[in-house]
């Protein structure tokens, strides 16, 4: 299967889908524990895994993308080995953490919906980029076309 880099950029809007069902999980187990020192961790996850990890992430797979032609590319291709291993590590502990029980509700609370609301906003970010993308070759489509090229 391959596809055009406009694609592969809006196909990582399926972290948005992600983040949003972690997120949903977070906020779900949340109403017992709604306090200020809760709420004000939830925020230090989100802070941290928005700049240390999904925010770079953005960065530097929109520029890769964005360096490609107009070939087409295996559509696999729009996340590179380390951040398949990222994703493949994320997911497989957040599942284990909740299948095994050993994550009290409280953490899974404060700690999903953090990362949740990162996820989520990484995947937003992909979209922005992708609109400007689009914005940027139809922007250079006209000019060329206004100047009779």
């Amino acid at each position: 299967m391959k596809v055009k880099r406009n694609t592969l950029l809006l196909a990582c809007l399926v972290w948005s889908a992600a983040g949003f069902n972690i997120l949903r999980i977070g906020l779900m187990a949340y109403p017992p524990y709604l306090t200020v020192v809760n709420y004000l961790l939830s925020v230090l996850v989100f802070v941290v895994f928005q700049r240390f990890i999904f925010g770079k992430l953005v960065k530097k797979h929109t520029a890769r993308i964005i360096s490609y032609l107009e070939e087409r590319h295996f559509f696999l291709k729009f996340f590179d080995g380390k951040a398949f291993a990222i994703m493949a590590v994320m997911m497989t502990g957040g599942i284990g953490l909740r299948v095994s029980g050993l994550a009290p509700e409280r953490f899974i609370a404060v700690f999903y919906t953090g990362l949740g609301a990162a996820l989520l906003l990484a995947g937003l970010l992909f979209g922005r980029n992708f609109g400007k993308a689009v914005f940027a070759a139809s922007s250079a489509q006209n000019n060329m076309e206004q100047k009779g090229e």
